[in-house]
């Protein structure tokens, strides 16, 4: 694909840097220079990137040339998600060959306001296809544009999507930053099963605006970082009201100073309920979260146990169809908005593109969700209405807001996902467990995932989830447990967890 050729086509920097981290001293060029050589020596393996940006070194020098103070994320070189617009030559294909002619010239909010930071746009990081909605039967990851993004752990197993490629390049250290768009799990996911820090802010504190839309309810953009102390940084950047997004209308009002609260102590005497019945993802998943559990308890926490959640069941049906509905609307009115070259303007012509083209793009997995999303009524049909009143509730009111006000609690506690499964071309993702953060992504509230530990060297991530615009209190909490636990692990490539020691002698049979 002649997207990953632009990886080849900048200058090869004579050294690689060994850390992603970007020093005070550091210029911008630099900074770039050595994430351009990360990228080149490690993409590889992962397919992390779909493609750098070949302004990417222009970028940097002008910024060092600039006068003045430098801005919160200077000598910080970011990835996004390509599925968000940026300024310049690239198209935002979100991982499908019909977005290949989708140049828009024009940055979404959010890139103008990290760019506004002092930030370089490295380039776009790779996906699964259309944020995973196009199939049940996807493999996270994969995209017809970018291939299939692997864990940096074990190059066999699942990134997890749909911010796979943030996630990996993130965890690999091609950056210290990337940014992730979620509708339900595709930040936090791929941070955990990468063992890097996620964080899905409340809907209406980034701007959607110019980004590949899925959901207007459940839709957010959010940082994907190395640790807590990052993301924070980023998500002041970005963080902010856009009058082409509405849901952004109180945004303003409720920004906080993300950075002031990750100081020692944030956990002593906070009111933590633990979600037990999200628990459940793997025996070993639930004896790394019972570690820590009592590292938070160490840290003066006070831990209660929540044992079930009202009317759980009901709530995949109800947010099924709200996705299907809204994925029609939303992505038909982005598609009106892309140039002219782009021959895709609905999502039947995308449906049509798809049968035309199903060598590369339905060769592994279909498009029944598309073609449901196809057949569905619009935002005015009773039933849609009715299942996004039912999910919101028993999401929202009945959910989170109920847990957190019955026994006064500060915030939501569990495993994240569990370990990191297999790819699997023929069968696509296999995977099944509880877990609540779809409980915070459809009550559109936020959700931050850090490193927990490890089963087998697969890191396991430990989530928080608070009340609408908790962003500032879940970061001081998650920095609070990144500091006293230092969880956080070092991926070593393994071609397969199974075929390196010391798994590998345990699956031969006993030498006697």
């Amino acid at each position: 694909m002649k997207h990953r050729v632009l990886i080849a086509a900048l200058a090869l920097p004579l050294a690689v840097a060994s850390t992603a981290c970007p020093s005070v001293a550091q210029t911008a060029e630099a900074a770039t220079n050595a994430a351009i050589a990360r990228v080149r020596a490690t993409d590889p393996k992962i397919h992390a990137v779909i493609a750098l940006d070949p302004t990417a070194l222009d970028q940097a020098r002008a910024i060092d040339r600039r006068k003045g103070a430098h801005g919160l994320l200077y000598g910080y070189a970011i990835l996004i998600k390509d599925n968000i617009e940026s300024d310049g030559p690239l198209p935002t294909t979100a991982g499908s060959m019909a977005l290949l002619e989708n140049v828009t010239h024009r940055d979404a909010p959010l890139v103008a306001r990290l760019r506004a930071a002092d930030a370089v746009i490295l380039g776009k990081s790779n996906l699964s296809e259309w944020a995973n909605i196009r199939s049940n039967a996807s493999i996270s990851g994969w995209s017809a544009v970018g291939g299939q993004t692997r864990n940096p752990f074990a190059l066999d197993r699942d990134p997890c999507g749909s911010s796979s490629g943030s996630g990996a390049a993130v965890a690999a250290g091609e950056v210290e930053a990337a940014i992730g768009t979620e509708t339900d799990g595709s930040i936090t996911c791929p941070a955990a099963v990468n063992g890097v820090v996620g964080l899905k802010p409340t809907v209406g504190l980034v701007s959607r605006n110019r980004i590949v839309p899925i959901s207007h309810s459940q839709d957010t953009a959010g940082p994907i970082a190395a640790d807590v102390t990052t993301a924070a940084r980023v998500l002041a950047a970005i963080a902010g009201s856009d009058p082409a997004d509405p849901a952004t209308k109180g945004a303003d009002a409720h920004i906080s100073d993300y950075l002031a609260g990750l100081k020692p102590g944030s956990l002593n005497g906070v009111r933590i309920g633990v979600l037990r019945f999200a628990t459940g993802w793997s025996v070993e998943t639930d004896k790394v979260f019972e570690k820590a559990l009592a590292v938070l308890k160490a840290q003066g926490a006070i831990l209660v146990d929540i044992t079930e959640l009202k009317d759980r069941e009901k709530l995949g049906d109800a947010e099924t169809l709200v996705l299907n509905t809204e994925l029609k609307v939303d992505l038909n009115a982005y598609l009106a908005t892309t140039p002219a070259a782009v021959r895709s303007r609905t999502l039947a012509d995308l449906i049509a593109f798809n049968t035309a083209h199903a060598d590369r793009e339905l060769a592994l997995f279909g498009q029944e969700t598309f073609i449901k999303a196809e057949a569905t009524k619009g935002l005015e049909d009773p039933a849609y209405k009715a299942a996004r009143a039912t999910s919101l509730r028993i999401a929202g009111a009945d959910g989170i807001d109920a847990m957190l006000a019955k026994d006064h609690l500060n915030v939501l506690v569990c495993p994240t996902m569990p370990p990191a499964w297999k790819i699997d071309a023929a069968n696509g993702d296999q995977i099944g467990g509880a877990g609540a953060g779809g409980l915070a992504a459809i009550a559109g509230y936020p959700h931050l995932t850090v490193p927990m530990g490890a089963v087998l060297g697969l890191p396991v991530g430990l989530s928080f989830i608070g009340p609408a615009w908790s962003e500032a209190r879940l970061l001081g909490y998650g920095y609070g447990y990144e500091q006293a636990s230092r969880a956080k692990l070092t991926p070593h490539f393994l071609t397969s967890l199974e075929a390196e020691a010391p798994v590998a002698p345990l699956l031969e049979p006993l030498q006697r």
